[in-house]
């Protein structure tokens, strides 16, 4: 599973005041907290939760 594709996201605005669903998408992806980089592996699923709460995201290819 090494030459699987990363994603790296950073949390840019606040998780309060969101959604439920787009608080829970950011849980799934692993997101605790603002500016604390997380790397994913970048499947279909993971995408989906990235394209929902993309406009509290800052996606990087890692």
């Amino acid at each position: 599973m090494s030459d699987a594709k990363q994603v790296k996201l950073t949390l840019v605005r606040s998780l309060s005041g969101r959604l439920k669903s787009h608080q829970h998408c950011a849980r799934g992806l692993g997101i605790r907290r603002i500016n604390t980089p997380v790397v994913v592996t970048d499947t279909p699923e993971n995408r989906g939760m990235i394209n929902k709460i993309s406009y509290m995201l800052k996606v990087e290819e890692a």
